[in-house]
């Protein structure tokens, strides 16, 4: 269960985002998502990627609105966007953790055959 570190942390990090904001629904389905992560059903798997993949789309989104702000009012933004755009990043890839043959059984996915690509997955 050590793999799904970069998802809790993926959706940890959405979950303080949103609380900063006080986006409180979307902070309780952030942490929902991680005790969802317990339930060995594939269709958790799934359910836990296309949350990521929402999340990833979030960060860019508050890359862009952060950015414009900082950028019209004449304060450097590039920091800030690499960090950001950085998290959407490192989001998007976490869901590359249930490729692992350990969280495939865990979620009852079928196995990966030899040579078979993300895509396919």
């Amino acid at each position: 269960m050590w793999s799904l570190i970069a998802p809790v942390l993926a959706f940890a990090l959405l979950a303080a985002h949103f609380l900063r904001a006080e986006a409180w629904i979307a902070v309780a389905v952030s942490g929902g998502l991680i005790l969802l992560l317990l339930v060995p059903r594939p269709w958790v798997a799934h359910v836990a990627r296309a949350a990521l993949v929402v999340g990833a789309l979030e960060w860019m989104r508050t890359v862009i609105v952060i950015a414009s702000v900082r950028i019209s009012a004449g304060i450097p933004a590039g920091r800030m966007i690499l960090i950001l755009a950085t998290v959407a990043v490192l989001t998007l890839a976490s869901i590359l953790v249930f490729r692992h043959p350990a969280l495939r059984r865990f979620y009852r996915l079928r196995p990966l055959r030899s040579g078979e690509s993300v895509r396919n997955a």
